[in-house]
């Protein structure tokens, strides 16, 4: 369904520091710079960060979440931890277990530098 995710971003450098952290826990290769946008690939998908191209200030969707797959909750736990020592901060509950009418997932919420919501999933 998808092709990409692109969001926007104030710093490209601290954004990338901090999304090379959380995909690399995933699996996902460092950020490709091109300009004013960092592309990170994957067989699934592009996930991108951009300054935005009308000059204004970026600002995070209220309302709005990107999520990521992890393959265990090792992988998610670590994602979530490295999320935080890269300038990330904590939202939603701590990360762990909840039920859903679709089954058991193990979720982990984090807001990047810029603001918005992450989330990383696990089914169980």
């Amino acid at each position: 369904m998808f092709s990409h995710i692109m969001l926007g971003t104030n710093d490209l450098e601290r954004s990338q520091k901090f999304y090379d952290a959380v995909l690399g826990t995933l699996g996902v290769a460092p950020a490709h710079l091109d300009g004013h946008r960092i592309f990170y690939r994957s067989p699934t998908g592009t996930f991108s960060i951009t300054k935005p191209i009308n000059g204004e200030p970026a600002t995070a969707a209220n309302g709005g979440t990107v999520g990521f797959e992890a393959a265990s909750i090792e992988q998610a736990n670590a994602w979530h931890a490295a999320g935080l020592a890269a300038g990330g901060t904590d939202c939603e509950n701590p990360p762990g277990v909840r039920e859903f009418g679709i089954g058991k997932l193990y979720l982990a919420y984090l807001r990047d530098p810029d603001g918005h919501k992450l989330c990383v999933l696990h089914r169980l």
